[in-house]
This record gives C-alpha cells, structure tokens and sequence, in this order.
C-alpha cells in the first residue's frame, strides 16, 4: 500500500520554508562567525542528580535571579526553550489563526515569519526606512486585525538600536489593540537600551531576553518572556508542562548568580573590544564598501562582490552569514564577532583576496 505522508500534512506545512539556521547551513569551519555564539566555552558544570524527576515548570530559582537581574518582579517574568519560543508562545496565546495577524519589519529576525507560517497566521511586513528606523505612518496602516507586532531592538541583522521614541509612538498606537514585543536578544551589549523600565507604563509591552548570546550558552536553549503578570498568566496555559529541563535550568542558575553576570559583562567588554577593532580594519579592506554601526556581537558590512567574498573564506573554514535575501541588504554579509585571533584570521583572508574581488 502506497501512502503520500506529506499530503497528509497541513497544506501551510507543505508550503512552509523553514529558518535556515547556521547549523543548518552546515560548513566545515574552524572560524565561525555566523551565528552570534560567543566563541569560547564558559566555565560551568551540571550540579542536579534528579534526573529521575520532573522538573519545575518554572524554576523557582531561575525566576527569582532573571527577575532581580532584569528589576522585575517573579511574576513578571516566564522562562522558555530560547526566545524563540516567546515568539511563538505569544502568537498561540493572542492571535486566532485565519482571524488575527501579526506584524514585523524587514529586515529583521526570521523566526518571526517561520513561527506565523507554521501557526496558520496571517503576517503583515513594513520595511523598515533607509536607516533602518520604524515607518511609523506605514505602520499605522496595516494595523487593523493585527495583535502582535515584533519590534527586534537592537535589530538582527543590521544592529541597530530603533528609536525610544518611535517605540513609544508605537506603543500609544497599539494600546487596547495589540501587545508590542520588543525582543532584546542582543541588549547586553547596550544595556542602558532596555524597554524592561517601560512595563510598569505600559501594559501591553512584552519583552524577549535570551541567555544565548552575552550570556554564552546558545546551547543551553533557554530565554525568558518579561511582560505583566496578566500576559504571563496567559502564556502559562499554553507553554509545555516542563520547558525547562534539570540541566538547562540548573546551568541558567549558576550564570545568573552575582558570579555569573560578572562573567558575562567581562565577555561583553571583550566582545565590543573586537568590534571596534574590527570595524576599523574592515573599513580599510579594499573588498568592503560599507561597515554598519552595530550594538551587537556582530557587525554588518556591505562588499563590493558578496558573493565571491562568502565563497572564499567558506572555503577557508572562516564561516559568515550572507544577507543578500533581506530587504535592503544587497551585497551585504553579518560578521560575528569571535576571539580576537579569529578576527585577525578575517581580516588576513580579506586582504588577500583576488584584486578583481576588491
């Protein structure tokens, strides 16, 4: 007996691209910097031997230090499988698949899209401005019916900050209409950024936090959802009985110690150290036309022949991530900031490219 599987699965299943994650798109590097990891290990060990047990739904002892890291409140504050999750868990807790909408900006973080895809939700795009700004009157305009709008600051791919007061422009428009996420993967590296302090104003602000990127345990898989207690009630109903396995949170305890946030600030100074070391020598590189400002652990950059450029260091073992599908971003590749050797390993292959590729 002959059985198509895949028409047994949903069509918008079917249909769907999925995120092409770095993993995914394989290589066989020894430089990478195409997944904004932080590119050495960080120091700490399983403690748990409980294994034989369920854990917390939600680790009272994570809650408790993410809240006092973040100046919340445990309740409001929700841990899950990586940001990612947040994303998704929002749309399953606040918007009707085939009725209600979610909206974003390109370019910007792509699990947005995914995660709507996989859900069966409508979602809306608004090209960000030249400068990579909010278009706040194109916004305004495809709001209707919408009940989540996706606002990454500082954004993935381009690294930059999006305008406070924008922000809050965006905020009066949705409020009584949809909630604003805010998602601060990258905050850490500008700290002083946060839209945490905005809760307390604004009941429909929902930020996400990660421990994958300052903290250095992309491994881990483990993010949280800050928002008001009745936001965080919601998603309660919908996420997995136990998100959190024994290992992850009691790896996510130790870094959120006193400790542990010493040590992620001390590899956040280090981060932006390279950065700016390594925009200025990109800046001299015959092969780039442009570096972006960034407050990330990446830069973006924009070559004179992108393509030839991603080839020739893939095939070196120094691994980007090309962003020459984006809106926007034509010739452009997203360059991970890794220990300063493997920067200056960057820096030796760029110039000595081919002079045809500069």
């Amino acid at each position: 007996m002959s059985v198509n599987i895949e028409q047994l699965a949903r069509a918008n299943v079917r249909a769907l691209t999925p995120y092409q994650s770095a993993r995914r798109l394989g290589g066989n590097g020894d430089v990478w910097l195409n997944a904004n990891e932080y590119p050495l290990p960080v120091p700490f060990e399983l403690s748990q031997q409980t294994l034989n047990r369920y854990p917390e739904c939600q680790p009272k002892q994570v809650i408790e230090r993410y809240a006092a890291y973040a100046g919340l409140q445990p309740d409001q504050v929700l841990a899950s499988r990586g940001a990612d999750e947040g994303i998704e868990l929002l749309m399953r807790a606040f918007c009707e698949p085939g009725q209600d909408a979610v909206l974003f900006c390109p370019p910007t973080y792509g699990m947005y899209s995914v995660s709507a895809e996989t859900l069966g939700i409508e979602y809306r795009t608004v090209e960000a401005l030249p400068d990579w700004q909010l278009n706040l009157p194109a916004i305004a305009d495809k709001l209707d019916g919408v009940k989540l709008v996706y606002i990454c600051s500082p954004n993935n791919p381009t690294g930059n900050l999006v305008n406070p007061d924008d922000i809050r422009t965006l905020l009066e428009m949705t409020a009584g209409k949809a909630l604003l996420v805010a998602d601060e993967a990258y905050i850490e590296f500008c700290p002083e950024a946060t839209l945490a302090g905005w809760l307390q104003t604004y009941p429909h602000l929902v930020v996400l936090r990660t421990l994958s990127k300052a903290f250095a345990l992309a491994g881990l898989r483990c993010g949280f959802t800050l928002a008001n207690p009745p936001v965080i009630e919601l998603l309660l109903k919908v996420i997995a009985p136990y998100p959190l396995p024994t290992p992850v949170a009691d790896v996510a305890a130790q870094a959120l110690s006193e400790q542990g946030i010493a040590l992620m600030r001390q590899h956040v100074a280090e981060l932006n150290a390279n950065r700016a070391w390594l925009a200025a020598q990109l800046a001299q590189c015959a092969c780039v036309q442009q570096v972006f400002p960034s407050e990330t652990n990446y830069l973006l950059a924009r070559f004179t022949d992108s393509p030839a450029v991603f080839k020739a260091l893939w095939d070196q073992g120094i691994i980007l991530r090309d962003q020459n599908k984006n809106p926007g971003l034509a010739g452009c590749l997203r360059i991970s900031m890794g220990t300063r050797d493997e920067c200056e390993r960057l820096i030796a292959a760029l110039q000595a490219l081919p002079v045809e590729q500069a």
